[in-house]
């Protein structure tokens, strides 16, 4: 996905998610969604990054909206994770890369000299009506949330 599909309805697509859950974006019509995409569970950026979210979770409810967390890592990673840190929201699993490249978080990224794929921290707010109307690349973990959830209480 670029930025021209702002404003533009998500495609549905269905994967996997914690808590014996499937992810579809069809059955969230009605609220926000927030998707944000991270590179790996249990690594210092990622943990304070769900930790944010969660430490947030009551006031995105408020203004009905969804969160989820998404990365490559499988469900028994998740799981831990999830428990691990509390975390009240579900992490989608995206073993296949589906929603990476539907909205185009795999990057080539340095990593210690060596260029690896991974995925490029990313959020993006999905309207009630299903169409994407806001998205944040290459996200600074420290005061994200807030941000997020700054720009949801005005739509």
């Amino acid at each position: 996905m670029t930025t021209s599909m702002l404003n533009q309805p998500v495609p549905d697509f269905q994967l996997p998610a914690t808590s014996g859950k499937t992810f579809r974006v069809s059955d969230y019509l009605g609220k926000t969604l927030v998707l944000y995409f991270y590179p790996k569970d249990a690594t210092p950026g990622c943990t304070t990054q769900g930790m944010q979210f969660r430490d947030a979770y009551a006031d995105f409810q408020k203004h009905n909206s969804e969160i989820f967390g998404i990365s490559r890592d499988n469900l028994k990673s998740h799981e831990s994770f999830k428990v691990k840190f509390t975390f009240p929201f579900e992490l989608i699993s995206d073993v296949e890369e589906l929603a990476c490249t539907q909205f185009g978080v795999i990057k080539m990224k340095n990593m210690y000299g060596k260029q690896v794929r991974g995925i490029e921290r990313s959020t993006f707010i999905i309207d009630k009506n299903g169409n994407l109307v806001k998205e944040w690349r290459g996200v600074k973990v420290d005061g994200h949330a807030a941000e997020v959830l700054n720009f949801i209480s005005t739509i």
